[in-house]
């Protein structure tokens, strides 16, 4: 059982929280709100019309802000407390490390270091064998692409349109949404259509129609861009901000053998799905398939120090024995990154973290958000796994179309007015609790999601 580090009010939606520990009192949500307003230029938004909620400090699955008001965080900030906040054997582990050696250079060895990349390899396939650390996921995909083309003297690089990199040069091209537009500015990247069989691409009915449509797709792009010209298929394993969109059976088999098949290096993405997300360690363990290179990020450490980071297999990392690998970073292994990795891999194991996700998801998320589907008819879709779960809302089932902004501006505001901060997407709920999140807190959720479903239906 998950040991749960959490001090959640009995009521989440009660307004008094002892926040003295984390911030002062002497500071209100207006302060806060204010001097952010005065200084701060937000990513992803219109400047002039924001108005962020304020968070003073967290513990477990709670956030509250300085006026004392909680929530259950079912957004996991960006999809990344796995851990959950304020886990006492991460924040002792970064205080120890900055009182021995706060910063190091990249060039040094690190006991630290090796440390963190040992553990991570711990929990990959066998074929992999070093770590390029980075400092988050946008540069651990610009790395993975990077050694890509060096391995295989290629260029070009295929994604899926349903998905989101990062925001670098070539994260934000290989990303497929709206916001790769207005950035185009590297060379090489196609894009394709991957399996979504609730809004299908390939008028597919079943599963595995989808799986062997969308798999006849890209081998006709592989074959119509050249498949000597292509260096790497990148993929993220579960695609998560595009609608948390678990393929289809033998989808990412087929992939693999695809790659096989043209030479291709086969890339995946386990920024947000890896790391118990969705109730295996890395969330290609479901699937039966082995990449070349894995990226990850946030969910190693729950986001407490940047880090990123590319497990390299043993080929391609043979191929930077005499040659140099052009590629760097001056916070590459930052020491209180590496214990900060360190620290959180050894919570997964020692208090079964991992095991609480699949399980919360098996026998609490998924058979809750069935039986609110079956209550609320907007629901169109559930789908997920582990503690990686989407709701896709609709205005009625069979149209499928999505409800408006407007709908979800009012569910938002309803369920911060319930206690629960949601991560909203599109058309989308997107119920993504810490991995350490309890049977209790789950309850509890879904009777504000219920709630605040109803309200708006009103």
């Amino acid at each position: 059982m998950v040991a749960s580090h959490a001090t959640l009010p009995a009521d989440p939606t009660a307004a008094t929280v002892d926040i003295a520990a984390t911030a002062s009192s002497a500071i209100t949500n207006a302060d806060a709100v204010a001097l952010d307003r005065a200084n701060v230029f937000h990513s992803w938004s219109a400047q002039g019309s924001l108005k962020p909620l304020v968070i003073a400090g967290g513990s477990g699955s709670a956030v509250w802000d300085h006026d004392g008001r909680t929530y259950l965080d079912f957004s996991s900030q960006l999809v990344n407390t796995n851990i959950g906040h304020q886990h006492p054997k991460l924040i002792a582990a970064i205080a120890q490390q900055a009182s021995t050696l706060a910063t190091l250079a990249p060039a040094h060895a690190s006991h630290v270091r090796g440390t963190a990349a040992a553990k991570i390899l711990s929990h990959a396939p066998s074929n992999m064998e070093k770590v390029f650390f980075t400092n988050g996921g946008a540069d651990a995909n610009e790395n993975a692409i990077r050694m890509a083309r060096l391995h295989t003297g290629r260029d070009k690089v295929i994604s899926r349109y349903r998905s989101y990199h990062g925001n670098t040069g070539s994260a934000i091209v290989a990303t497929g949404d709206w916001r790769r537009i207005p950035n185009e500015y590297a060379r090489g990247h196609v894009h394709v259509f991957g399996p979504y069989l609730y809004r299908s691409e390939f008028w597919a009915e079943t599963p595995e129609q989808e799986t062997e449509r969308a798999l006849h797709h890209l081998r006709r792009t592989i074959q119509c861009e050249g498949p000597q010209s292509i260096a790497a298929i990148l993929l993220e394993t579960v695609p998560g901000t595009a609608g948390i969109l678990v393929p289809t059976p033998g989808y990412l088999q087929g992939v693999r053998e695809l790659c096989d098949e043209y030479g291709i290096v086969m890339i995946l993405d386990e920024v947000m799905a890896g790391f118990g997300r969705t109730g295996d360690w890395f969330a290609f363990d479901a699937f039966d398939v082995t990449p070349d290179l894995i990226t990850f990020a946030k969910g190693v450490n729950s986001g407490y120090v940047p880090v990123g980071g590319v497990v390299i297999s043993g080929e391609i990392a043979a191929t930077f024995d005499e040659r140099v690998f052009p590629g760097g970073l001056t916070y590459s292994g930052h020491p209180l990154a590496a214990a900060s990795v360190v620290a959180s891999i050894e919570a997964f194991e020692e208090e079964g973290i991992v095991g609480n996700a699949s399980r919360i998801g098996r026998d609490h998320l998924e058979p809750g958000l069935r039986a609110l589907a079956e209550k609320h008819s907007v629901i169109g879709d559930v789908r997920g796994r582990g503690v990686f779960w989407a709701l896709e809302l609709v205005q009625d089932r069979s149209s499928k179309t999505p409800v408006t902004a407007e709908y979800m501006g009012r569910l938002k505001a309803e369920l911060l007015r319930l206690g629960l901060l949601p991560f909203l997407a599109d058309n989308r709920i997107h119920v993504v609790p810490p991995a350490v999140v309890t049977a209790e807190e789950i309850a509890t959720a879904l009777n504000i999601y219920d709630q605040a479903l109803t309200a708006v239906a009103r």
